[in-house]
């Protein structure tokens, strides 16, 4: 555990979402930090920004203002340059969605995070790395709680607009909400919000399987945990009037393979895919968190 002194220098990225969903926390953290460090703002504007703000931070330590994808992003960019394991990362949460970064161990509030970043001390992290170079901080759900859920946040981190946009599109827009709201629609069936379908996959830990294809689950859960091993639970399908035992394994390798399924991981949904694995990357990466709940932080993200 390394504890940081209050001088150091620092660059702050501020992401685009904090500083306009909630801009007075926003200052207040710069306010924070500039009291008590030499800080560098960076305020980019999409995501190569924001890479290209990590990856020019020469000696600064990197302090992220914003939400759990802003986080994510940022440990995702440190990750495939490669540069995580020299790097103690910040963050002061502001935004909607701070689940994730409160979960970590750090403060809800924008003056006690900023202090934590300027006294606290750095933890080492379990990160769960896909076989498509994809990290996972916190845990991830198989299928997502909801069928909704698939398309509410199926937008990758760091995903710009979609095709079609721009200001050439803008009359064709309204043209075409004008004549939907003149249309009928037809009723959406129930289960669009309703639970997810069972699914059919095959779950192996350690190249030993915990559930096969024969055997429908309700959902599957996978999140770092202790001395370089996830913690998998594997909830099948249960009969009427019965509640099936969860499933516990725990590993350095975690495969899932199947039907085409989503998952949610953090902040983010991704897929479909037929086949993932997840290894654990033991103390990974570095996250300062206040020296009070520096114990705490640890256990918090192991489960």
């Amino acid at each position: 555990m390394a504890t940081y002194p209050t001088s150091g220098q620092l660059l702050v990225v501020i992401d685009p979402v904090a500083r306009r969903t909630d801009g007075e926390s926003v200052r207040i953290a710069k306010d924070v930090l500039g009291a008590g460090a030499a800080v560098k703002v960076c305020l980019p504007e999409d995501p190569e920004e924001f890479a290209r703000a990590l990856a020019r931070r020469g000696s600064r330590r990197p302090v992220v203002i914003g939400d759990d994808r802003a986080l994510l992003r940022a440990v995702t960019v440190l990750h495939r340059r490669r540069e995580l394991a020299g790097c103690a990362l910040s963050a002061v949460p502001v935004g909607g969605a701070v689940s994730l970064a409160r979960s970590l161990g750090v403060p809800d509030s924008p003056v006690a995070a900023a202090r934590a970043v300027l006294d606290g001390a750095e933890r080492r992290l379990d990160l769960l790395v896909d076989d498509s170079d994809g990290v996972v901080l916190g845990a991830l759900r198989i299928p997502p709680l909801v069928a909704r859920d698939v398309a509410a946040g199926a937008t990758a981190v760091g995903q710009g607009p979609g095709p079609g946009t721009g200001p050439g599109r803008d009359w064709l827009r309204t043209c075409q909400s004008l004549v939907r709201t003149l249309v009928a629609r037809p009723a959406r069936p129930a289960a669009d919000a309703g639970p997810a379908a069972p699914a059919r996959l095959r779950v192996e830990v350690d190249g030993v399987t915990v559930v096969d294809l024969d055997q429908p689950v309700e959902a599957v859960s996978v999140a770092p945990g202790d001395s370089g091993r996830a913690e998998v639970e594997v909830r099948p399908l249960s009969g009427p009037g019965a509640e099936a035992s969860p499933l516990l394994a725990r590993g350095r390798t975690v495969t899932v393979s199947g039907a085409d399924f989503h998952y949610r991981a953090d902040a983010t949904v991704s897929g479909p895919v037929r086949t993932r694995t997840w290894r654990v990357r033991e103390a990974a990466w570095g996250l300062v968190v206040p020296v009070d709940g520096a114990g705490g932080a640890a256990g918090k993200a192991a489960g």
